[in-house]
């Protein structure tokens, strides 16, 4: 499958630098013990069901929000090249009427990572639209905290 499958109703695009090299920002997203610890927005808690970090290969998780409810996200990485692009397509919710396509790229930039994550959504939502900037800065922060623990 590709981006180009569907034709795309939203996009995300966020850039970020961090003061850690690009193969340990790289482990972060690909190792789910690190990814369990920083991944969604702040107050949330995420369980990794299943993360299988290969072309072809799936992942499962779900978001506990502070209203105690679970968010389940799920999908198959399309593309890895360590350490320097992750690409998948995934599901909100479980919903094929809701998928989405991420790609991140992380760029060494003398010794710190940039990394840009681009997201195309095959649907209309206000909520994903209003809400996904605010999730993925949030998520980002706790990658740069998570980071500094390292």
């Amino acid at each position: 499958m590709s981006a180009a499958a569907f034709a795309p109703k939203g996009e995300l695009v966020l850039t970020r630098n961090f003061n850690a090299p690009r193969e340990l920002v790289f482990k972060v997203w690909t190792d789910p013990k690190h990814v369990a610890q920083w991944w969604g927005p702040h107050g949330f808690t995420t369980r990794i069901l299943e993360m299988d970090v290969r072309p072809g290969g799936v992942w499962r998780y779900a978001m506990r929000g502070q209203d105690g409810n679970d968010y389940p996200f799920d999908g198959a990485y399309v593309e890895v090249v360590e350490p320097e692009r992750l690409v998948f397509d995934g599901t909100i919710h479980g919903s094929p009427e809701q998928r989405v396509w991420t790609e991140v790229v992380f760029a060494d930039r003398d010794g710190k990572t940039e990394v840009k994550v681009r997201q195309l959504y095959s649907f209309e939502s206000e909520a994903v639209t209003r809400g996904a900037p605010i999730g993925w800065n949030q998520q980002l922060d706790r990658l740069a905290d998570f980071l500094a623990t390292l």
